[in-house]
């Protein structure tokens, strides 16, 4: 009888313990799909989805880059001057995008290889109330390098009003004009013409 208990208490105990990590994992996913309704989060399930036909690409493509200020991992300001004179290629990605997480290798590549032409590359974080710690952690696995900065409203409104997609890139050439811009992860040699778009394109 007292073995019949123990074991009636010990399996009792398991089903608790099953039934609280149940309870805190649903309470966890309950919990992300606030978070994530609160934001747009319309990411493409595949690559290819880079096009030029976007509300969101028309409104700045041929235009001046809007000015921003903003702080990086470390804290430190970053404006969009202190890029001034360089072709530049502002990506816009979130820590739970996963077509973003393909082309940053690449990017971190590119930052690299045309480094000779000037070239520089920064990413904006879509998602930064996850926290440095998450975004820091993520951009090391993925082996970036270059500056990546938290984003505030001001300048969401001003690269992103009119879309609903990530990854979303900004090819600025040497003069701050928009020459490019792409919704969704394109292919990497698409990604990498733009590139020398920019980099052939604007003054001295």
């Amino acid at each position: 009888m007292r073995r019949a208990l123990l074991l009636l208490v010990l399996v009792a105990g398991v089903a608790l313990v099953a039934w609280s990590g149940w309870q805190n994992l649903r309470q966890r996913r309950n919990l992300l799909q606030v978070q994530q309704d609160r934001r747009v989060d319309l990411i493409p399930d595949t690559q290819g989805a880079a096009s030029d036909d976007s509300s969101g690409e028309s409104l700045l493509k041929g235009k001046s880059a809007p000015a921003f200020t903003l702080n990086d991992l470390n804290g430190k300001k970053v404006s969009l001057s202190d890029f001034k004179g360089h072709p530049l290629l502002i990506n816009y990605w979130g820590t739970y995008c996963a077509p973003c997480k393909i082309e940053m290798p690449w990017l971190q590549e590119f930052s690299k290889k045309y480094a000779g032409d000037g070239l520089q590359v920064v990413g904006i974080t879509y998602d930064s109330e996850v926290g440095r710690d998450k975004i820091a952690r993520d951009t090391k696995q993925l082996g970036v390098t270059y500056p990546i900065l938290l984003s505030d409203t001001k300048a969401e409104n001003d690269y992103l009003k009119g879309t609903e997609v990530l990854p979303m890139s900004f090819y600025v050439d040497k003069a701050g004009k928009v020459i490019e811009v792409t919704a969704g992860a394109g292919s990497k040699d698409e990604l990498e013409s733009m590139v020398k778009k920019i980099i052939a394109a604007g003054g001295k």
